[in-house]
């Protein structure tokens, strides 16, 4: 197996209590997240607020300041726009309630047509969601995530013992919390899609956390003589190599999409990123730590 480092002596355990105190402000401001979400106070996207999406491709380009001034003078407001990397595609977000939603597809083409009336417009695509139809995705979506958390406290319950499973489920609701935190701190759109990337990274905090948890298992059963903080430790040197050039190589494509992918998955590729950092940092600072408080810490311990 390829080692990117040897021999290394790091005292995991020993930064446990900061470990904890940054998650907790992680978790924190998730929960909060959560909170704002099932309000639908947060920037929710068009699946769960409900409005319109109209993609327009235009025959020539056209800068994004000039279709911006166009649908304002035409009466259209609290629009989002976005180049797309195609040629001369724009994506057109605007949010609504339920009495003008029907209609406001065709006034963004009008007031288009109107002002560009020199440009040939073709309508790529567009999607209208309601408010009550957007309020039960929002249900769905969390219902989705802790049917999946659940998931995994059962798994990891037969898999190894009922503290791992404590360990691998609160490490998973954590990186799930932080990533979808950091999405509204920094003013993120949350939608389907984003929904979709925290899944996959609750499915990744897993794998991360069952490869550490394999070797705490057996160093726990055939070394006897050290105390449970220095099985942790010893665990987490022997499989920090491995994990490290893991979340390298995942990150790397997951990179390679966020630059490379378009504005479609631009934050699908974005929370993946920020799933597998979480989630390495997780594995090693809270699950393994959450193990060592369920577990016994008995010094010295003598071999049977």
């Amino acid at each position: 197996m390829i080692q990117l480092l040897k021999a290394t002596n790091i005292d995991f355990m020993g930064k446990r209590n900061i470990a904890f105190a940054v998650s907790a402000v992680l978790m924190l401001i998730g929960l909060i997240t959560i909170v704002q979400v099932s309000r639908g106070t947060a920037n929710l996207g068009i699946d769960f607020a409900g409005g319109t999406a109209v993609q327009i491709k235009f025959n020539e380009t056209v800068p994004l300041e000039e279709i911006r001034q166009a649908l304002t003078d035409g009466g259209i407001t609290d629009f989002d726009l976005q180049d797309l990397p195609t040629e001369n595609k724009v994506l057109i977000r605007t949010k609504k309630d339920q009495d003008t939603l029907g209609n406001l597809s065709r006034e963004i083409i009008a007031v288009l047509s109107r002002s560009f009336s020199e440009n040939n417009i073709v309508v790529d695509s567009s999607t209208e969601i309601g408010p009550k139809v957007g309020a039960r995705l929002r249900k769905d979506a969390m219902w989705a995530i802790v049917a999946a958390i659940v998931g995994i406290l059962i798994y990891i319950t037969f898999r190894f013992q009922f503290k791992f499973s404590v360990g691998a489920t609160v490490a998973t609701f954590h990186d799930v919390l932080a990533v979808l935190g950091i999405f509204y701190v920094t003013g993120k759109e949350i939608n389907l899609i984003v929904v979709s990337a925290l899944l996959m990274i609750a499915g990744y905090s897993l794998t991360d956390s069952v490869v550490v948890f394999d070797r705490i298992r057996e160093n726990l059963k055939f070394t006897r003589k050290k105390s449970t903080v220095e099985i942790v430790n010893q665990s987490l040197n022997e499989v920090l190599s491995r994990t490290i050039i893991t979340s390298l190589t995942t990150f790397f494509a997951a990179f390679a999409l966020f630059l490379l992918g378009g504005e479609v998955i631009h934050d699908f590729a974005l929370a993946i990123m920020l799933g597998i950092a979480v989630g390495t940092y997780s594995s090693m600072f809270v699950a393994s730590p959450i193990v060592l408080l369920l577990g016994d810490d008995k010094k010295g311990r003598k071999r049977k």
